[in-house]
């Protein structure tokens, strides 16, 4: 049966959760699993799953075809059609002018090693901005925009830190800086695209990986600044390379393509191991997404990162 829960944006419908890969790359086995992980979180829930393509950055001309065709390949389904965050500045625009007509947006004219070498920025917490332009004097203002004309605009915050609660985690505060809004060459930042593409799609829930939750007080805080509705979070344990370091191209065999040059049934393989390395499958069970679907519970989700060993 559907749920049906309030949306973000006030309408009421069936809420969802989401995968927003960046088309830079093929997907590996760790982008795979989390993917898996977002759609059985999502679909096990009552929720409608949405593909998100996070395209502000780098494109690789073909990725996103070869990954919406991994993802099929492994039994994904998702809702409606693909959005692409390049079709979606006009939100964008329209949350900072929000921010900025209630005072919380302000030029910021340093660069990444100015802010590096800055006094303060040993002593900020985890990389926090140290707000060397937040309260700059109009002459300070105008000397360092004569000097950068594009400056990139920051929120002003008003709290040092936020308490969100994660389905795997349970509580965690993080710190709250004074994020980046829009970069210097007019780039929406990461953090306010994700909330607003958030809010606005009607995805109350968020499952991504593990290194991301030190972005969630961020993203929760200004969610909550501009009035929309926190999602729930549960950021999953990554996949990691035989050197205990994040899984990557450097490791060898890691994504579909690198399976079917193995042999048969790249897609099956892939997706037994991703089964096994979750708890959801025996080894060299012969698994489909809808088993696992039957099978799954976040209660008995490994809590630590899996070692791959590329065959």
């Amino acid at each position: 049966m559907t749920a049906h829960r309030p949306l973000p944006d006030g309408h009421d419908g069936p809420a969802a959760g989401r995968f927003a890969p960046s088309p830079s790359g093929d997907l590996h086995l760790g982008n795979l699993r989390t993917a898996l992980l977002a759609w059985l979180f999502a679909r096990t829930t009552g929720r409608r799953f949405l593909l998100r393509v996070e395209d502000l950055d780098r494109v690789r001309p073909g990725a996103e075809d070869r990954q919406l065709a991994d993802l099929r390949a492994l039994g994904l389904d998702w809702d409606g059609p693909v959005s692409h965050q390049s079709q979606r500045r006009a939100g964008y625009d329209e949350a900072i002018g929000r921010l900025a007509s209630a005072g919380l947006v302000y030029e910021c004219y340093c660069t990444r090693r100015e802010i590096l070498q800055a006094p303060s920025a040993p002593h900020a917490p985890g990389g926090a901005y140290p707000g060397t332009c937040r309260d700059l004097t109009p002459a300070q203002r105008a000397e360092r925009r004569a000097a950068r004309p594009s400056p990139a605009l920051r929120l002003r915050s008003t709290v040092a830190e936020c308490t969100v609660t994660d389905v795997l985690h349970g509580e965690y505060t993080g710190m709250v800086d004074d994020l980046v809004l829009r970069r210097g060459d007019g780039t929406p930042a990461y953090n306010l695209a994700v909330v607003v593409d958030d809010a606005a799609q009607g995805i109350d829930q968020v499952v991504r990986g593990d290194d991301l939750l030190s972005s969630a007080p961020r993203q929760a805080y200004l969610a909550a600044t501009l009035g929309l509705a926190v999602p729930e979070y549960a950021h999953v344990p990554l996949v990691l390379g035989p050197q205990g370091k994040r899984l990557a191209k450097r490791d060898g065999a890691v994504t579909l393509a690198d399976f079917a040059a193995a042999g048969p049934g790249a897609a099956a393989r892939a997706l037994s191991a991703i089964a096994v390395s979750l708890r959801l499958a025996d080894p060299r069970e012969t698994v489909t997404a809808e088993t696992l679907r039957t099978r799954f519970s976040p209660s008995s989700l490994p809590r630590g990162p899996w070692v791959y060993h590329p065959a």
